[in-house]
C-alpha cells in the first residue's frame, strides 16, 4: 500500500514541467563534469612545460588581480553605497543611476580606450605636450600592467558591490542605523561599528561576482600582456594546439571557482542578519551641507568621470574619424548577428528559466529542486574560456557519435555539422547566463508568493493552465528584467563568442577585439559604442523597472 502511494506520489510530481528541468539542468551541467574529468587522464608530453613555466606564474598572476579587484572594489563600492543610501547631497539621485552604467562598458572595451588615450601619442600625454608645455615621465601613464589591469576591473565592476550593498543598507539595516543614531555615535562609528557588520553578507556577495568577472576575463589581461588563467588557456589551446593540456587547464581553473562558489556561500550563510520583524521602513537620509556635501559631489564626479564619461567621451571623438571606414554591409550584417545570437538564446534560456523556477516554486524548495537550482547557478560562475572548452569537447564527441548517421545522409563520416554551426554558441549561452534570468524569474515569484496559484489549483485547473492564466500576467515584469540584464551580458561576451562561434560569423564584440588586437583602436571605438548604447539602454530599464517595483 505504501509503496503504491509512493509511486502516485513520484507519477504526480513527474509532470512535464519536471521532466524539462531535470533534463536541462543536467545538460548545463555535462560540459562542466567533462572538464572536471579531464583532470583524471593521463597528461601528455607538453603538461610538463605547462606545469614548471606557466601554471604557477598564471595562478599568481589570477590571484593578484583577484584581490587588489577586488580590494579596490569593496572601498569605492561600500563608500559609494553608504553615500547615497544614509545621506541626500546635490546631484544623489544622479549619481544614483549612473553609478551602475560602467557595467554598459565591458572591462575588455575600456581597457583598449584608457591604454590608447594614456599612450605617448595619445590624448592626454598629447594635450600636455601641445598645449601645457609639458614633458609628462612616461613612467606615471605605463598602464599596460598588473596595476592598470586592477584599475581598469575595479572602475568597471564595483558597481556589483555598490548596487547589492547599497540594496541592503537601504532595505534591511535601517533599523541598526537609526537605533545608532538615537544613542548619540557619530557618523564614523556608525559606519565601522555598525554598517559593516551587518553588510558582510551583502559585500561578500557582490565581491564574489567581482572575482568571477576577473576570472573570466580575456581581453584585458590579453591586451595588457599579463599572463592570466584565462590567457594560459587561450595560448594552450591556439598557440600549441594542446586541446588536452588546455582541458587540464580549464578543469583546474574551474575547481578553484567552485570552491570560490562554495566557500562564498557558506560565508554569506553565517554573516546573514535578519531583521526581528517584517515591518522594514526605509533608511532616513541625513541632509549633508557646505563642505561635507560638495566634498561627496566631488568624489562622486571623480569616480563617474573615470569609470563612465571619460571613455565613452574618448570613443565618441575616435568613432567620428573612423565611422566612415568602418559602416559598411558588414558592419550591418555584425549588428544582425549580434541580435539573432542573442534572441535566440535568451529565448532558450528564459524559457528554461522559467520552467525551472516554476517547478521549484511548486515543489515548496524541496530538496530535489534546491539541488536542481544549485547546479543552475553555477553557470554564471564558471568562465567563458572553461565552458567553451567543454561545449566544444562535448558537441564534437556528439558529432563523433553521429558519424555513421552522416555518412548515410552523404554529408562524410568525419563532418563536423554541430561543432561548426551557431548551435555550439547558442547552448554555451544558454548555459552560462541561466542563473541571470532564473534569479530574476524566481524574485518576481517570490513577490507574488503562492496565494493566487494555489486557488486556481485548488478549483481544478493544471500546472500549465494556472501558470499562463494566473502567474504569468503577475510576473512579466521579473521575466522583463531577466531578459534585459541576459541581452546585456550576452553582447559583450568575448571569451565564449571568440572560441564557439562558426567560420566568419563575427558580433560586435568579436569585431571591436579584431580591430584592438590589429591596433586599430579608432576603428574599435565605432562597435564599442554599439555595446555600451545597448549595455546604457539595458541598465535605464533595468533601473526604471527597479523603481516601478518599489513604488
Amino acid at each position: 500500500m505504501y509503496a503504491s502511494a509512493a509511486l502516485r506520489n513520484l507519477k504526480r510530481k513527474l509532470n512535464g514541467w519536471m521532466i524539462i528541468s531535470v533534463i536541462g539542468a543536467f545538460a548545463a551541467l555535462i560540459p562542466s563534469l567533462y572538464i572536471l574529468f579531464g583532470l583524471f587522464g593521463a597528461p601528455n608530453e607538453n603538461w610538463a612545460h605547462i606545469k614548471q613555466y606557466v601554471l604557477l606564474d598564471s595562478a599568481l598572476q589570477s590571484l593578484w588581480l583577484v584581490l587588489g579587484t577586488g580590494s579596490f572594489s569593496v572601498i569605492i563600492g561600500v563608500s559609494l553605497a553608504w553615500l547615497t543610501a544614509a545621506y541626500d547631497f546635490p546631484l544623489r539621485r544622479f549619481f544614483h543611476f549612473v553609478f551602475v552604467l560602467p557595467l554598459a562598458i565591458p572591462p575588455y572595451i575600456a581597457a583598449y580606450t584608457y591604454g590608447a588615450m594614456l599612450s605617448y601619442t595619445g590624448s592626454v600625454q598629447a594635450f600636455m605636450r601641445n598645449v601645457l608645455g609639458v614633458t609628462p615621465n612616461q613612467a606615471y601613464f605605463d598602464i599596460m600592467s598588473m596595476k592598470g589591469a586592477i584599475f581598469v576591473f575595479t572602475l568597471f565592476l564595483f558597481p556589483y558591490v555598490y548596487l547589492i550593498t547599497k540594496t541592503f543598507m537601504e532595505r534591511q539595516s535601517a533599523a541598526f542605523i537609526e537605533n545608532a543614531r538615537l544613542l548619540g555615535k557619530g557618523p564614523l562609528h556608525v559606519f565601522f561599528r555598525i554598517v559593516l557588520p551587518i553588510s558582510k553578507a551583502a559585500i561578500i556577495g557582490g565581491v564574489s561576482l567581482v572575482a568571477f568577472e576577473v576570472l573570466n576575463d580575456f581581453g584585458v589581461t590579453k591586451h595588457f600582456g599579463i599572463s592570466s588563467f584565462t590567457t594560459a588557456i587561450f595560448k594552450t589551446w591556439f598557440g600549441m594546439y594542446d586541446v588536452d593540456s588546455a582541458i587540464r587547464l580549464a578543469g583546474l581553473l574551474m575547481s578553484f571557482v567552485i570552491g570560490l562558489f562554495i566557500l562564498e556561500r557558506l560565508v554569506r550563510r553565517r554573516r546573514a542578519y535578519h531583521s526581528s520583524t517584517s515591518k522594514l521602513k526605509p533608511l532616513t537620509r541625513r541632509k549633508l551641507c557646505g563642505i561635507p556635501a560638495w566634498a561627496a559631489v566631488a568624489f562622486s564626479s571623480i569616480i563617474f568621470a573615470l569609470s563612465f564619461a571619460i571613455p565613452v567621451l574618448q570613443l565618441i571623438v575616435w568613432a567620428t574619424w573612423t565611422y566612415r571606414d568602418v559602416f559598411n554591409d558588414k558592419f550591418a550584417g555584425m549588428i544582425g548577428n549580434t541580435l539573432l545570437v542573442a534572441f535566440v538564446s535568451i529565448s532558450l534560456l528564459m524559457l528554461l528559466a522559467v520552467i525551472v523556477a516554476n517547478v521549484s516554486r511548486a515543489s515548496k524548495r524541496s530538496i530535489f529542486t534546491l539541488a536542481l537550482t544549485k547546479l543552475i547557478s553555477m553557470g554564471y560562475s564558471i568562465p567563458g574560456a572553461v565552458l567553451s572548452i567543454g561545449v566544444l569537447a562535448v558537441f564534437i564527441s556528439i558529432d563523433e557519435r553521429l558519424g555513421g548517421l552522416y555518412e548515410r545522409l552523404g554529408w562524410g563520416a568525419n563532418k563536423l555539422l554541430l561543432s561548426m554551426s551557431l548551435a555550439m554558441l547558442v547552448c554555451a549561452y544558454v548555459i552560462r547566463f541561466l542563473s541571470v534570468g532564473y534569479n530574476a524569474v524566481e524574485a518576481g515569484f517570490d513577490k507574488i508568493g503562492n496565494r493566487y496559484s494555489e486557488a486556481s489549483r485548488m478549483l481544478g485547473a493544471g500546472m500549465t493552465r494556472t501558470f499562463f492564466k494566473v502567474d504569468l500576467p503577475m510576473i512579466k515584469g521579473a521575466v522583463l528584467t531577466g531578459f534585459i540584464l541576459t541581452f546585456m551580458e550576452i553582447v559583450k561576451e568575448l571569451p565564449l563568442t571568440l572560441l564557439l562561434r562558426p567560420f566568419n560569423f563575427e558580433t560586435l564584440a568579436t569585431k571591436a577585439y579584431q580591430y584592438a588586437s590589429d591596433e586599430q583602436i579608432h576603428q574599435a571605438s565605432v562597435p564599442a559604442l554599439f555595446i555600451i548604447a545597448v549595455g546604457a539602454v539595458s541598465v535605464f530599464f533595468y533601473h526604471w523597472l527597479g523603481e516601478r517595483k518599489s513604488t
